[in-house]
């Protein structure tokens, strides 16, 4: 028997884990790099992402009630964003 190497158990653990290991970090680099530096919008061809933010800001205020409707509408049309 064969009992002096109590080491030859764990070795392909540490290989596994390592594997693991190497997985983990390109999966971060590749999602972050995804969200970051893609070059791609999700938003539509013709909107620009601060009037994207400006309509969500006068979406809210409209809905808490700080503005009227017609008031909406008006700074809709300023923004150049009618539907």
């Amino acid at each position: 028997m064969m009992w002096g190497n109590s080491t030859m158990g764990w070795s392909w653990g540490f290989g596994l884990l390592a594997l693991v290991g190497v997985a983990i970090v390109i999966y971060v680099v590749v999602r972050l790099v995804s969200k970051n530096g893609g070059g791609e919008s999700s938003l539509p061809s013709g909107v620009r992402p601060e009037a994207d933010a400006a309509r969500k800001i006068l979406d809210e205020r409209f809905a808490r009630g700080e503005i009227t409707a017609e008031q909406y509408r008006e700074q809709i049309r300023v923004l150049g964003d009618e539907r």
